[in-house]
């Protein structure tokens, strides 16, 4: 039965390997391009005082300069308009968000409607551009067309950020477009911190108006470009585009993954979270398993589980070098940021299924009167 057991768990682990096998980034390539369609980014900000700054100043460092920056600010009770307004990019203040609209879809909604740009590109405020990250971005969507999304790569600062280690990971892996099918497993949907499309595309599916109501608009929006037959592609932002979620403490971010991870995991096909369960049942097995087999002395077992629990320990490092800088000390300490995923996750779930409102930046957003997603 230990065999049985312990060869069940190995094949657990090895799901890892297959729904989560690479993660293609964005490349340049068209340095012999002699021009570029125009470009309009639109940056939708609420109190983003800290992290707006950063984000113009690396789109200012940039080798391909947009023909416009649109930043929509919606209610902000900080400096932040008057940031935007010092560097020079086009700042529009829509009114607050009507009935049924949430905030994000509504100031991304009010960006593309004022956008000139051939090409659009929306960036959450909390991202920022690594060297010649635009270009490479621009190239690998005029490569495609359709849509693209990037989901940015997570730079940690403190120690209780490296508690996002899982999000970043199951998000990647929820998606369903990084396993060793390839392309040939379309994603579920959008990335939505950086977001790639043509002005026509965008408003043939109706723009954000779509989705307005939703919190998980990326991944309902996603499914509008599918159903429109409108090709969409994922990409890893490691060397293209950055971001640092949830700086200002611990309570910011329990805030920020409960806001919609239950929504995102909805929405993910049953074999994959199917898989996603038992490479975490696999990964928490091992462990208890091996402590189990320490206690009672069993040196065959302890070698056994201690062997699949360093296998664990290496996936785990190889999957988060991949979506940010995550310690080695995380990954050996798994189970920490395991348990504390799942405890954020039935959180998520409570709140959107059983209390019906999330809270974000000072706000609550009611989901009472939010229509289902079809």
């Amino acid at each position: 039965m230990d065999i049985i057991n312990f060869a069940i768990h190995t094949v657990f682990w090895a799901l890892g390997f297959f729904f989560l096998f690479r993660i293609p980034r964005c490349q340049g390539g068209t340095e012999g391009r002699m021009s570029y369609p125009s470009v309009s980014i639109i940056i939708p900000v609420r109190n983003e005082e800290n992290v707006l700054p950063i984000l113009l100043s690396s789109l200012r460092n940039q080798s391909f300069t947009p023909d416009e920056i649109i930043v929509a600010v919606g209610q902000s009770e900080d400096k932040t308009k008057y940031i935007a307004e010092r560097e020079g990019v086009v700042v529009i203040e829509p009114d607050p968000p009507p009935k049924g609209w949430t905030g994000k879809p509504w100031a991304c909604y009010q960006g593309a409607k004022v956008a000139k740009g051939e090409i659009l590109i929306f960036l959450d405020a909390d991202t920022f551009l690594e060297k010649d990250g635009l270009k490479r971005i621009l190239d690998t969507y005029l490569n495609k067309d359709g849509v693209i999304s990037i989901q940015p790569y997570h730079r940690t600062r403190r120690l209780y950020e490296q508690l996002s280690a899982f999000f970043n990971v199951i998000e990647m892996w929820a998606m369903g477009t990084f396993t060793v099918a390839g392309s040939l497993i379309k994603p579920i949907g959008l990335f939505g911190p950086c977001i790639v499309m043509r002005r026509e595309t965008y408003w043939n599916i109706g723009g954000h108006k779509e989705v307005k109501g939703e919190i998980a608009e990326d991944i309902i929006l996603g499914e509008r470009f599918k159903q429109q037959n409108i090709p969409i592609y994922c990409y890893g932002g490691k060397s293209t585009i950055s971001f640092r979620m949830y700086p200002n403490g611990i309570r910011e971010l329990i805030d920020g993954w409960s806001r919609g991870f239950a929504i995102g995991a909805a929405k993910t096909p049953l074999p994959l979270l199917l898989a996603i369960i038992a490479w975490f049942g696999g990964g928490v097995g091992a462990t208890i398993y091996l402590i189990e087999a320490i206690l009672n002395v069993s040196n065959v077992l302890i070698f056994s589980w201690a062997s699949l629990y360093l296998f664990y320990i290496t996936q785990i490092y190889w999957m988060m070098v991949r979506v940010g800088t995550f310690k080695f000390y995380t990954a050996l300490f798994y189970l920490v940021p395991m348990i504390f995923f799942v405890a954020i996750f039935c959180y998520s779930a409570f709140l959107i299924f059983v209390n019906k409102s999330v809270r974000w930046k000072g706000r609550t957003i009611s989901l009472r009167n939010r229509k289902p997603t079809k």
